[in-house]
């Protein structure tokens, strides 16, 4: 059954290559294509995840150390889960969007490709592997970003990959130390450092750490390696949602609690002034982010930086370096993925029906497009935090944890999750008061004359995520109890 594992990351790399040979003229055959294999790639995926955990299959084996071998853990399964669902409702909304856009087939096969490659992030049973489908993810997702190719385009392309591959470079030196320090590449709950090698190399392998932190923290736009992420806004929104929200971003945190929990390990690192580098880095990221947002009158690119900030929530819940820090990082992943990626659908939707692309535009589009606003308002409650919504629950967890750590450091990070909560209601509050109470000398009716919500594609995935949002910000035991077995290394 192990070999089952190469499938979902293959097929769509094929169907994607495919794509672009076919090169599909008409609009509805590309869709049914394209969403076929979607659909059947997910469920195969979200199969495997629930059913073949913890069997190994190698496809490529240089030496016991160096190999490419997928197998399903917990971490695994949190983050395929994420994106073999959300995959399959963004491809959905682009069936829509992507009308104005153009070279629809060029879009959909890089698309597709993307998905295979996440996946493969995901099954990753060693370092070896993760880092292949980590930089071949770079290489997927480029064409995305650059897909107007445009000057601003080229230019976004230009940053993300002398970013993404400096950021590697330096991730790939510290596969070398564990190489040569750890017992094996392979993840390991408690990490793979071998104790009689270790002696008297501490500080080399805190500074191995420290490189793939900020190196694998590129993708997570840990400070000061964010500034590819706003700019890659010039992508379709889409790209933006997805793979800039979710896929490629959220690759950046799995990677680093792959590297600090399963092979560095935290009784290691807890302590150390790698640590509290590492945690310091996070709490600026977060209060910047939030600045920045606030700051920005693009709608996109204030969304970009709100997803700044957030990304670092989830790695200063990491760098607590306690189980209860694992799961309200791990919580926070899968909560902002659902609202940040709804937040971008709306952004979508408004520049796809009105070419709008900066908040002072919006005036009165709360009742133009009622239902859009309606889930725009109530994601942007939960990223907030207002209780019962989702984000109340992950914020919770990270500040309880940052307090019951007795890391000073960590009580300055509670405060400042505070301080981002603030920021983030004024940068999202800005947008829906403007949305719904513009001020009286605005002639809204005629500025909103023939506005209206999009069709179908880009409302039902609107609705099903916001109710999705609701329904795990209510009751989030289950998968709260998932993500605690994983922090004790039990799944």
């Amino acid at each position: 059954m192990a070999w089952l594992l190469l499938i979902p990351v293959l097929l769509p790399i094929v169907a994607g290559l495919g794509l672009l040979i076919l090169n599909f003229k008409e609009r509805m055959q590309r869709q049914i294509y394209v969403a076929g294999v979607v659909i059947a790639n997910a469920i195969l995926s979200i199969i495997l995840l629930l059913t073949v955990q913890n069997q190994k299959f190698t496809f490529c084996y240089f030496t016991d150390k160096i190999n490419l071998t997928l197998r399903i853990d917990g971490m695994s399964v949190v983050f395929g889960m994420i994106v073999s669902v959300l995959w399959v409702v963004a491809t959905f909304y682009s069936f829509e969007y992507m009308k104005h856009e153009g070279k629809e087939n060029k879009f959909f096969s890089f698309f597709t490709m993307s998905f295979g490659v996440v996946l493969g992030i995901a099954y990753s049973s060693n370092l070896i592997t993760m880092y292949f489908f980590y930089e071949l993810l770079t290489m997927a997702t480029l064409p995305l970003v650059m897909h107007a190719m445009d000057k601003k385009a080229a230019s976004a392309g230009k940053k993300y990959v002398a970013y993404s591959i400096s950021g590697a470079s330096f991730g790939f030196i510290a596969i070398m130390l564990l190489m040569n320090y750890g017992t094996s590449l392979d993840f390991v709950f408690g990490g793979i450092l071998d104790p009689a090698l270790v002696s008297g190399m501490e500080n080399l392998l805190l500074v191995g750490f420290l490189l793939a932190f900020f190196g694998f923290g590129v993708k997570a736009a840990i400070f000061p390696f964010f500034d590819w992420l706003p700019a890659a806004g010039v992508a379709p929104t889409p790209v933006s949602a997805l793979l800039h929200a979710v896929a490629v971003v959220n690759a950046g945190i799995f990677a680093i609690i792959r590297v600090t929990f399963y092979n560095f390990g935290i009784d290691f690192l807890r302590g150390s002034w790698a640590q509290y580098i590492a945690m310091g880095a996070t709490i600026i990221t977060i209060i910047a982010g939030s600045s920045l947002a606030l700051r920005t009158k693009h709608f996109k690119r204030r969304l970009a930086y709100s997803t700044v900030s957030n990304l670092s929530y989830m790695l200063f819940g990491i760098t607590i370096m306690t189980p209860e820090g694992l799961v309200g990082g791990v919580t926070h992943m899968l909560f902002h993925s659902v609202l940040k990626i709804t937040l971008f659908f709306v952004a979508g939707a408004v520049i796809y029906k009105t070419g709008r692309e900066h908040v002072d535009e919006l005036y009165g589009m709360g009742r133009a497009m009622p239902i859009t606003f309606a889930t725009f308002t109530i994601s942007s409650l939960g990223l907030i935090g207002i209780p019962p919504l989702m984000g109340f629950t992950s914020k919770f967890y990270l500040g309880t944890a940052a307090i019951d750590s007795g890391n000073p450091l960590a009580y300055i990070g509670a405060f400042v999750l505070i301080i981002s909560a603030l920021l983030t209601a004024l940068y999202l509050f800005d947008v829906i008061l403007k949305a719904y109470f513009p001020p009286k000398d605005i002639d809204v009716k005629t500025l909103n004359k023939d506005v209206h919500d999009p069709n179908k594609l880009m409302t039902i995935p609107l609705i099903g995520l916001t109710i999705t949002s609701i329904v795990i910000g209510v009751y989030p035991a289950p998968i709260i109890h998932i993500f605690e077995q994983i922090a004790a290394g039990l799944f």
